[in-house]
């Protein structure tokens, strides 16, 4: 079995051991979730607070050169302009055509291998009888070099469930369509590192969470929220030293 496999298993299993325990619950789940997105239940709420409060304690509350500072998540946008982030707080990405994973061009190592399509998928059935699911559109990836042909296929129809969810049922019942051989590289950066799905043209993604203020949602509306924790430490430094009565250095 490959990496990749094994260590979404381990994943699912802390993941379930979590929801079990009432640790964190998948964001909108009952809505088919929404991927990144973690809301914390009744012990992972009192685990965090816990947390929360112990590194208060110890960073800033029994310490004398360290006051605290709880900004705002949305600043004024001019502070972004000043400091950049608006013009150049973007990475190249690309995005697998299989998974939509999305990674950084320039974090792509050369791979070696030979280029597999497939003209679709869908759920195997017995008797013939008509699939209940079926993916209609044509998909390449890269089987690595040494990586055996059934080895590659496991690994695709795992990545096909995965990204379908309960429609397409079991891994091993997905049935590969036209698979083709149609090409052998070497040093390709286009595909995914993980999956192996090939990758889209590479695309300035600004990693600003851009937001509007008030209800007309115009551009002169537009507000971020803050990429970076820091900022307001700056954008209050003359506010805080007067009112703390503290002297340079403190934190």
């Amino acid at each position: 079995m490959s990496k990749i496999p094994e260590t979404d298993n381990r994943m699912e299993k802390i993941v379930s051991l979590c929801k079990r325990r009432g640790i964190i619950f998948q964001s909108s789940e009952i809505y088919g979730g929404i991927g990144g997105f973690w809301d914390y239940g009744p012990l992972g709420a009192e685990l965090k607070r816990n947390l929360r409060d112990t590194w208060w304690r110890a960073m800033t509350r029994d310490r004398e050169d360290v006051v605290g500072l709880d900004a705002t998540i949305i600043m004024h946008p001019a502070v972004w302009k000043a400091s950049g982030h608006v013009d150049t707080f973007a990475d190249l990405m690309r995005e697998c055509t299989i998974t939509n994973k999305r990674v950084r061009a320039d974090h792509v190592d050369p791979q070696a291998g030979s280029v597999i399509r497939f003209t679709g998928a869908r759920a195997a059935t017995p008797n013939g009888s008509e699939s209940t699911w079926h993916l209609d559109r044509s998909f390449t990836l890269l089987m690595k070099q040494g990586e055996h042909i059934e080895s590659f296929r496991k690994r695709v129809r795992q990545l096909i469930a995965q990204n379908a969810g309960a429609a397409a049922g079991k891994p091993e019942d997905i049935e590969l369509l036209g698979e083709e051989k149609i090409d052998v590289v070497e040093g390709s950066v286009d595909f995914h590192p993980e999956s192996g799905g090939l990758l889209n043209e590479a695309r300035p993604f600004n990693l600003m969470l851009k937001t509007y203020i008030g209800p007309t949602a115009t551009e002169n509306d537009v507000a971020y929220l803050r990429p970076e924790t820091a900022q307001a430490i700056f954008a209050q430094f003359r506010n805080v030293c007067d009112s703390s009565r503290v002297k340079v250095p403190f934190g």
